[in-house]
């Protein structure tokens, strides 16, 4: 299981999607001024100067979370089905499906934000982690259609 090269880069994938939930996905931070906006996975902060306090905004941003955590639970999962290589390619898809929607989530709340209050920030670590992992995720899934394709030529042969 280990020794296939296709279970590195989905331990990759679930690793960079693990440590987009940790990481902001855009932040603002204004010169000179407490003012600040930060998008993480769960969570849009800001700094709110009537109360001199962090205001955190929980509700659509969760769901850049869910899809982050379901493709962590996808990518350990298709790890474990190393034996059948048919349903590993389909757990493939369905986890590019979670990480472009992490990646696409993000994208939006960060120009609709950047939209609606004409700040410029700029683009955190989160953001691109979820795009390496895609690419990543589509190598793993390569070098499975990889091995599906040997062992059915090894089955014509016998």
């Amino acid at each position: 299981m280990l020794q296939r090269i296709q279970t590195v880069f989905l331990i990759l994938v679930a690793l960079m999607m693990l440590l987009t939930l940790f990481f902001p996905f855009w932040t603002y931070e204004a010169s000179g001024s407490q003012e600040y906006y930060g998008l993480y996975s769960f969570y849009f902060e800001y700094f709110d100067t009537e109360v001199n306090d962090m205001v955190r905004t929980f509700f659509p941003f969760t769901f850049i979370a869910t899809l982050a955590v379901a493709s962590v639970t996808v990518a350990l999962l298709e790890i474990t089905r190393f034996k059948n290589r048919l349903l590993q390619i389909k757990l493939g898809a369905l986890n590019s499906l979670f990480i472009a929607g992490t990646l696409i989530l993000a994208a939006w709340f960060a120009t609709d934000f950047i939209k609606s209050q004409g700040v410029t920030g700029r683009y955190g670590i989160a953001f691109f982690l979820p795009a390496a992992a895609l690419l990543f995720n589509l190598l793993a899934n390569r070098y499975i259609r990889k091995d599906e394709r040997l062992v059915r030529s090894v089955d014509r042969i016998r």
